[in-house]
């Protein structure tokens, strides 16, 4: 297996395609997770898809709980919904289409493009956003306790 990072653009629609067939594949698989969110409609108590297991087991709001609702916002265009559901996970939504838009044109490309990805501190900063959404969404007083979804 040859490497994707020559230093040299992909040449010719063979290598192009190529280049672009795993980038390509995470988008279809999102689309079919997006297709599957819009067809079970988690706004629906008592629909076909799942309960955030956070939740149901210890009955308190993770990072991750909304995440599904805020998908189905946002492929709804309701963008105020989409972050009232879950403001963390749309703005890592933002930042997975900008990895994926850096990952495919360094593929075309040849070498690295730098992204978010790359920085020192992403890691860090990650943590940091996760541990204090995961606090604050459970603080039960006000303005915080309107985070729980």
């Amino acid at each position: 297996m040859t490497t994707v990072y020559t230093g040299h653009p992909a040449q010719g629609w063979r290598a192009k395609a190529r280049a672009l067939a795993p980038p390509l594949a995470v988008v279809a698989a999102g689309g079919v997770c997006c297709a599957v969110v819009l067809a079970g409609d988690p706004t629906t108590p008592g629909g076909p898809l799942p309960v955030c297991p956070t939740k149901a087991l210890l009955g308190i709001t993770c990072p991750g709980c909304g995440g599904m609702r805020m998908l189905y916002s946002l492929l709804h265009g309701d963008i105020p919904a989409a972050l009232h559901y879950n403001a963390l996970t749309f703005l890592m939504g933002l930042l997975f289409v900008w990895s994926t838009a850096a990952w495919a044109a360094g593929r075309l490309r040849g070498r690295w493009v730098n992204s978010w990805l790359h920085w020192r501190w992403t890691p860090l900063a990650f943590g940091v956003a996760f541990a204090l959404w995961f606090v604050v969404r459970n603080l039960p007083f006000a303005p915080f306790a309107a985070l729980r979804v």
